[in-house]
């Protein structure tokens, strides 16, 4: 098992920046690809971004330009960088951990909520 605690959200005015935190624990020497999905209500969940152990990265179109995934492999932590943020980035987002398996299992953080308003 693998737990996944949020950290980082929270309300900000449209243009400004936030950083999400997400550390594992447990096993966690299974985990490949982390990151994280976003779901605005009325609206189907959505990846954002993901990296994989290695460092590859992968990013939504919407916040391309605009936010940096990065992980610590000591730490067991993804990051999110929220920059120049919109309105429509208004969502929970839930960091996730997929393993190594066949096919790869996610487990999931508990949802941190980002709200973009003036």
């Amino acid at each position: 098992q693998v737990q996944l605690v949020e950290s980082g959200g929270g309300l900000v005015q449209p243009g400004g920046s936030l950083r999400l935190s997400c550390a594992a624990s447990g096993s966690i020497f299974g985990i490949n690809t982390m990151g994280w999905y976003r779901q605005a209500p009325g609206k189907e969940r959505e990846l954002v971004a993901d990296i994989t152990r290695g460092g590859r990265t992968n990013y939504a179109d919407s916040v391309k330009g605009r936010f940096t995934i990065s992980r610590d492999n000591v730490k067991n932590t993804v990051y999110l960088q929220m920059n120049s943020l919109k309105p429509e980035d208004t969502a929970v987002y839930y960091c996730y951990a997929e393993n190594y398996g066949s096919p790869p299992y996610k487990y999931w953080g508990q949802g941190t909520q980002v709200t973009v308003s003036s």
